[in-house]
């Protein structure tokens, strides 16, 4: 089941002067650079640890409903179901109303009863479901051992900017994010 990004986070995990901070910059000539740094840490670990950070719309797309009755959402945090669809053979779209499903938001999972809705009449991409994912809309709803785990990141990468360098230090993250991630990771079996 692919998701699909509609809507990226509105913020970031981590400001730009906390991580100016961290980094022990005085100066603002980097801050682009800080900023893309900040930016490609968030996705790093959103996508290590299949949750997103902050607060954004993804599109669930499926070709039928799960026979159990349950999507597992990812990524994960849920928050809310805003939209629902199926499409005929034709390929339109009849809207489904998002209270047919039951948000278990613990498990990050969606119940809903099979046998209740719309069969998609198109055998690929039937199903489109678009939820709200995410911690919440700002930086302090982000646990902070990811806060932490994007502080590392961004800060390994400022100071090695080159392949060259990671190459020759023999490692490519710093030791301590792996053991950050671990207990956020969502893993599929």
């Amino acid at each position: 089941m692919p998701s699909i990004l509609l809507t990226p986070p509105a913020a970031e995990p981590l400001a730009l002067d906390e991580t100016r901070a961290f980094l022990r910059v005085e100066h603002t000539d980097d801050d682009e650079l800080i900023a893309a740094l900040i930016a490609g840490a968030r996705i790093h670990v959103e996508a290590q640890t299949r949750r997103a950070l902050i607060a954004q719309s993804w599109r669930l797309v499926l070709d039928a409903w799960p026979a159990d009755g349950r999507i597992d959402v990812r990524p994960a945090p849920l928050q809310a179901v805003t939209a629902a669809r199926v499409f005929n053979g034709e390929g339109a779209a009849q809207t489904i109303d998002p209270q047919a499903f039951v948000p278990d938001l613990g498990a990050s999972a969606l119940a809903f009863m099979p046998w209740a809705l719309p069969a998609p009449g198109r055998m690929a991409a039937g199903i489109e479901i678009d939820v709200t994912a995410g911690y919440g809309d700002s930086a302090l709803a982000v646990p902070e051992p990811l806060r932490q785990a994007v502080r590392l990141l961004v800060a390994h990468w400022y100071e090695n900017r080159s392949v060259v360098a990671a190459a020759a230090s023999g490692a490519l993250l710093p030791a301590g994010v792996a053991a950050l991630l671990a207990p956020y990771r969502m893993v599929s079996l």
